[in-house]
């Protein structure tokens, strides 16, 4: 089933949910001043099944586990209103709920067992004979994801009966489209970290080596400016290479992107000028992790390299209500429109387009399609680029424990002391 396909069922599972909502208020406001009335029998039991099944499909949106299928078991019985229900993977019982566990987990995984050879729903009498137990019929239905059959919902009633096969089957299904929306989700996740990857990989080695070059060239002429830019380096090398966190906020990008431009400007000297204008207001602004530094490094390395005239780079932000705008201008070489819309769509493969067509993807899965680069340039005309970010969006947070600033003051204050240790020697 593909993205699209899931996306849709999800979406009339909250049309229905929706529904459900509005005709239980309509219902109700035809018993003002009277007894509050719930709507029909139908009505209610249409509402209680949405309800429900709203509660479940958190837990199942994490994926098959023990944990989400204890948390899930008890809705989804609730849901077919059988004498006792469980969730299974290929190997194992994962969560039981009603009687009969103690005696029925052995029998039902053999069960299982057949099932997963044929794919196919089961309805059989439950292998138990003790004559006490409510438990005497058993409903198997497949659970399947993107790599086929992932488990079973196992569903036991008092007696056969076509309606359990049938709701079982259904809801076995409607667990299953969460179990491919959990898995979409974890594929989306896999894709954002494969991109910071290669973002990555851009940044070494070709800048670490022309770094440490600029950093050692200091060395025995100015050993306070080495120690500075080393300082720099290992601040920017730690932000640019941390393992937690898909996002950051605009103050700790921006803090790298300046120790970037230190290294940078340590090289190229006087060729370098740089302009910044930041609003303080949108510094705690969250944002995806690594999506300003690498067009700085694009603009700075073509802007510098490709030619020998001075090259002047503004990164600017601003409030703007609801959003925070940033904009990185320079004055370089630029480049055919044409060529930029084939870097956009993932049509140039050359590694001068690696930043700007992953930063471009990365912001339209977070943000949605309005909110992509913009970007004005020409060729020997400079480039522009803003960027707009919300200022609130629900799973957008920085989750960094500490910025690079703060771990650099305390590299400065141990710096510092050990600097007067040598010096009173």
């Amino acid at each position: 089933m593909t993205g699209a396909e899931l996306a849709s069922l999800a979406a009339a599972g909250a049309v229905l949910l929706a529904a459900g909502i509005v005709l239980g208020r309509v219902t109700a406001g035809h018993g003002r001043g009277e007894d509050l009335d719930l709507g029909t029998p139908v009505e209610r039991a249409t509402f209680h099944t949405l309800h429900t099944a709203s509660l479940a499909a958190p837990p199942l949106r994490a994926g098959l586990t023990e944990d989400t299928a204890r948390k899930a078991a008890r809705r989804l019985r609730s849901l077919l209103g059988t004498e006792a229900l469980c969730l299974t993977d290929r190997e194992s019982v994962l969560a039981w709920d009603g009687p009969g566990g103690d005696h029925h987990r052995e029998p039902v995984m053999r069960r299982v067992r057949e099932m997963l050879d044929s794919g196919r729903s089961q309805s059989v009498r439950s292998d138990c004979d003790d004559l006490q137990c409510p438990l005497r019929w058993v409903v198997i239905a497949p659970l399947t994801g993107e790599e086929g059959v992932l488990g079973a919902l196992v569903a036991y009633g008092s007696r056969e009966s076509a309606v359990l096969v049938r709701a079982a089957t259904e809801v076995a299904r409607w667990v299953s489209v969460q179990l491919e929306l959990a898995e979409l989700d974890r594929s989306r996740t896999r894709i954002v970290e494969a991109e910071i990857r290669a973002l990555r990989a851009q940044i070494s080695p070709h800048f670490i080596f022309n770094s440490l070059a600029a950093i050692a060239s200091f060395v025995r002429t100015d050993p306070e400016r080495a120690r500075e830019l080393l300082l720099e380096f290992a601040d920017f090398t730690r932000y640019s290479f941390r393992r937690h966190g898909d996002f950051t906020n605009l103050a700790d990008e921006l803090r790298s992107i300046e120790q970037y431009l230190a290294l940078a400007g340590a090289r190229f000297g006087d060729r370098l000028k740089v302009t910044l204008q930041v609003a303080p207001e949108v510094l705690p602004v969250a944002l995806p992790f690594l999506c300003l530094q690498p067009l700085v490094e694009n603009a700075v390395k073509h802007g510098l390299e490709d030619s020998t005239d001075e090259f002047k780079v503004t990164i600017a932000a601003r409030d703007a209500g609801a959003e925070a705008v940033v904009v990185i201008e320079d004055n370089g070489v630029g480049m055919e429109p044409e060529r930029l819309r084939r870097i956009l769509a993932g049509e140039h493969t050359a590694s001068s387009g690696i930043g700007l067509s992953n930063v471009d993807d990365r912001l339209r899965q977070v943000y949605g399609d309005d909110y992509g680069l913009v970007i004005e340039t020409g060729v020997g005309a400079g480039m522009k680029i803003t960027l707009r970010f919300p200022k609130y969006r629900a799973g957008v947070h920085s989750s960094t424990p500490a910025g690079p600033g703060r771990e650099r003051d305390r590299d400065r204050d141990r710096d510092r002391d050990q600097k007067n240790r040598d010096q009173k020697r």
